[in-house]
This record gives C-alpha cells, sequence and structure tokens, in this order.
C-alpha cells in the first residue's frame, strides 16, 4: 500500500478572485474593470497566505452558476472572494450563490483609495460603482440566507489583508476538516460521557469520516518496523532533545526508548497508508504496545497530526483543523487537559497538562526526552517529552456534543511563566484565563464544554470565529468582554436559535 505523508501547509490551496459586472458598460469600460480587479487580486495575494487566483470578469447568470460548479469541483480551491467592481444585478447570482459550496468572502472594496475630486465625470462614475453594486450583491446574499465573512475597505490596507486572511485560514481547516479520515485506536475510556459523540452527524457537519480499528493492528504495524529504521530514529532523538542518561546510548534504559521509537514508526506507517490526518488511543485498550503511546504522540502532533487522548476524536479534529489553521505561523496546537488550579486571590492560574500527550510545538525551548512510570495503563514505563509551553497568548477550545448540535467553546487565555516543576515530567501548560478566572471557569461549566481542549498558541479567537460560521457550528466565546450573566444568557438564546434554524 502507498504510503503518503501528511502535508500541514497552505501551499496547494487557491481562493479564486471573482469579480461582478455586466455588459451594459461597453467593451472600453470592462477592459478597466479587468485590468482593475486583477490589480485588486494581485495586491491581496501578495498580503496573504493562500494565493489568490483572478478569474475573468463575470457578466451573466449562467457564467456565475458555471464557476460555482466548477469552483465545488476543484479540490484545492478553499473558497471564493466576490467583488462588484460595477453594478452587477444581483438576480444574476441566485443560480451561481445557490450552487456555491465553498466558503465566500464579500470584499467591498474600489480600485482607488483617495477620490480624485476635480476629474470625476460620469464615465469615472460609471466605472467606480462598487459602492452600490456591492450592496446589491449583499442584499442577495441576505434574501438567499448565504453564509459569508464580509470585509470593508481598501486592499492596501493591512487591516483588510490581515481579515481577508483570517478568513482564508479558518476556510483552509474547513477544507481540511473535510477531508479528514480519523483512526480510532479502541473505544472511548469507560464510563466517561464527554468524548463520546455521534460520529455520523460529525460527518454531515464536518465532513470528517470517524472510524475504529482494533488496538494491535496497530500493535502489528509496530512490530514491523526494522532495527535500521529503529536505529536512525533514536539517532533523531539524539540530535533533537536532551536525552537523560538512562536512555542514552549504553544507559540501562535505552531499549525503552527503542520501544518508543518502534511506536513511532508503526503509527506512522499505519496512519499514512490509511491516509489519515487524526486519531486517538485509550490507556484501557492498549492491546500489545509496549507503552502508552507518549513521544509518538507529541512528535505526530508538532508535524500537523490531529489527537485525542481516552478516544476522544472531537479533540482531534479540533488538534489537525488549529494545526492547518496556523500553518506557517509561530507557535503550535496540541491536546489539553486543565488539570489543576493555583488559586491564589487575584492571581489565580490553571496547570494544564496530560498523562503524557503535549504537542512540543507548544515551546520554543528543547525539550528533555525522559522516562517515569506511569499508573494507569499496566504497561512499561513510557518514554515521553517534558517541556513547558512558551509565555504568551494562547486558545484553548472544546468541542461537545449537544445531542441536537455540536457546540465549540473557546477561552483566550495568556500562557505565563510557570515556577518550577521538577516532579512533573510531562509537557505542560500554565495559564490565565479572560477575563478572570472566576468568570471564566463558571462559563465553561455553564457552556458544558468538555474538559479536553486544543490549545492554541498560533491562531487567534477570529479565525475561529471564521470557521464556526464556515462550518455553521455554534460557538461560545469566554474574552474580556465576557460577564458570566451575558453569557448565561447567550447559551439560553442559542438553545432556541440554533433549534428553530435547524427546522422541524
Amino acid at each position: 500500500m502507498t504510503r503518503t505523508p501528511l502535508s500541514t501547509t497552505l501551499d496547494s490551496y487557491e481562493v479564486w478572485f471573482l469579480t461582478g459586472s455586466q455588459d451594459l458598460y461597453g467593451e472600453e469600460t470592462l477592459r478597466q474593470v479587468a485590468e482593475q480587479s486583477q490589480a485588486i487580486a494581485e495586491t491581496l495575494g501578495s498580503a496573504v497566505p493562500v494565493t489568490v487566483v483572478w478569474k475573468p470578469v463575470l457578466k451573466s447568470a449562467d457564467a456565475i452558476r458555471r464557476l460555482a460548479l466548477e469552483v465545488n469541483a476543484a479540490d484545492n480551491v478553499i473558497g471564493v472572494i466576490a467583488w462588484m467592481h460595477t453594478f452587477s444585478p444581483a438576480k444574476m447570482w441566485i443560480g451561481g450563490l445557490d450552487a456555491l459550496r465553498k466558503p465566500l468572502l464579500h470584499l467591498h472594496t474600489q480600485a482607488n483609495v483617495e477620490l480624485p475630486w476635480a476629474d470625476i465625470d460620469f464615465d469615472f462614475m460609471n466605472l467606480n460603482q462598487a459602492a452600490h453594486g456591492d450592496r446589491e450583491f449583499g442584499y442577495i446574499q441576505t434574501r438567499l440566507g448565504v453564509s459569508r465573512k464580509t470585509v470593508v475597505g481598501h486592499v492596501s490596507n493591512p487591516v483588510v489583508q490581515g481579515q481577508v486572511a483570517t478568513w482564508q485560514r479558518a476556510a483552509a481547516g474547513w477544507a481540511a476538516s473535510r477531508t479528514l479520515k480519523l483512526a480510532r485506536f479502541g473505544d472511548n475510556m469507560r464510563f466517561v460521557a464527554v468524548t463520546e459523540g455521534d460520529k455520523t452527524e460529525a460527518e454531515l457537519r464536518f465532513g470528517v469520516q470517524v472510524n475504529t480499528w482494533g488496538v494491535n493492528e496497530l500493535a502489528d504495524a509496530v512490530a514491523a518496523a526494522t532495527e535500521a529504521e529503529i536505529d536512525a530514529l533514536v539517532a533523531e532523538y539524539d540530535e533533537l532533545y536532551d536525552v537523560v542518561p538512562e536512555l542514552r546510548e549504553g544507559g540501562e534504559r535505552r531499549q525503552s526508548l527503542r520501544d518508543g521509537a518502534a511506536i513511532e514508526l508503526g503509527l506512522r506507517s499505519f496512519l499514512e497508508e490509511g491516509g489519515f490526518g487524526a486519531f486517538t488511543t485509550s490507556f484501557e485498550d492498549l492491546g500489545a504496545l509496549k507503552q502508552l503511546p507518549g513521544l509518538a504522540v507529541q512528535r505526530l502532533m508538532a508535524e500537523g497530526y490531529g489527537f485525542g487522548a481516552e478516544g476522544d476524536w472531537k479533540t482531534a479534529i479540533l488538534v489537525r483543523v488549529a494545526n492547518v489553521m496556523g500553518a506557517g505561523l509561530p507557535g503550535g496546537a496540541s491536546l489539553m487537559e486543565d488539570y489543576t488550579y493555583d488559586l491564589v486571590p487575584g492571581d489565580e492560574k490553571i496547570l494544564g497538562a496530560h498523562m503524557l500527550e503535549v504537542s512540543p510545538s507548544l515551546s520554543s525551548q528543547k525539550p528533555t526526552l525522559e522516562i517515569h512510570p506511569l499508573g494507569i495503563g499496566g504497561k512499561d514505563d513510557p518514554v515521553r517529552l517534558v517541556f513547558t509551553a512558551d509565555p504568551g497568548p494562547a486558545l484553548v477550545v472544546a468541542m461537545s456534543d449537544m445531542r441536537d448540535r455540536f457546540r465549540l467553546v473557546a477561552n483566550v487565555v495568556e500562557n505565563v511563566e510557570s515556577p518550577e516543576l521538577p516532579k512533573l515530567p510531562v509537557g505542560r501548560a500554565v495559564w490565565k484565563p479572560e477575563p478572570s478566572f472566576e468568570v471564566s471557569a463558571a462559563a465553561w461549566l455553564t457552556a458544558g464544554a468538555a474538559h479536553h481542549t486544543v490549545m492554541t498558541t498560533a491562531v487567534d479567537i477570529d479565525v475561529f470565529r471564521d470557521f464556526a460560521d464556515i462550518a455553521k457550528v455554534e460557538l461560545l466565546t469566554i474574552d474580556n468582554d465576557t460577564t458570566l450573566r451575558g453569557f448565561q444568557s447567550e447559551v439560553r438564546w442559542n438553545q432556541a436559535y440554533y433549534r428553530l434554524a435547524q427546522g422541524l
């Protein structure tokens, strides 16, 4: 079977730039429309992370509909940007907008920044009509109930460029979820509620395929790793990490590191052969594996894979999506779990970690590669990378199955310097949540948000807002503007809205 390494870049994606007009204005005006719209697309394309591809000016309903179908069929096209340079009668767009199945950004801009007041004649007015051409376009989008992002301003404005870039990253996350295959090795941790969920609904809503494989199928792939492959990977560990003496060449626990390398090799081969971009494990179902996968999981997450512990496939989706949306940016994304609190009044902090599986992409420091006992799972002591997440802005996001819908809950946080933790040999983060510990925790509990999250230090809340809008999924945000009373009201309003939105 062919093995395909996972890609976590935006390089292969495109966003198509569509310009609306009509035949009414004559060839000379339409030539200028084309030239100016190409210039707008080029200016924008030079400032955003996903390639912007200009398309010829659209002047008829049939051309618009055909292009929408072309967009739908092109796997590498993750969305379209539409701009009405002149006046494009909106009834021409009904068929195309109804057919479009990719994310849409309505760019309300114009060719010039300043008006040449002394030179304006009616030829200029005929050419530069976006001020009301886009209002016509906005009407038909709202009339049809089309989900879109609207960005207003000239494309030379860094604020406008930033908003488009944010939307592009969200669209890339959506494209990744629509093609995501997720392998569950074993089932969920027994008796745990929040890691359960409707996998069929997840495929309908997010496009992700969630299926289960016996853990001994993974163990067979681990057993197939050759000594030469293990030698090469262990040598890579020795070079990349501060390896504790007992795991170094000649150390008494060196075999445990080799066992960890075999797990990574087997896991990687299984995922690549199956085309999987995310996976889960469970300490209650390890089969013939010698260790709970720790090091392997950490390294695969850092490369862009999604992961959820204890069978938590919903968090695995979020980790993969966050990795794609943050491609090329500093920082990373990881499984995270709120573990315990420091409740000093006025200086409350949250210590987050997991048993083993936190991604080193959260830290710019060189991790330590260590081995320690693990009191659950009943297997050999596992190897793992130990580090602390870098101080700075971060976001934690959880997905919960609310029976009639999925709910995302996001908390804007600030990772802070950690006190020394000499007896906690895991990847970890210490953070302060917005707007305060009390409000954050109470709002999180009110929302029924999960205890597993994705922590991302690469993308901010605006990217997840755009992602939620594209996916048509509920997002509750906890940030500096949050009040508990207002948040409680939003939860109640959303309960009614999302049920009504689904229809009878």
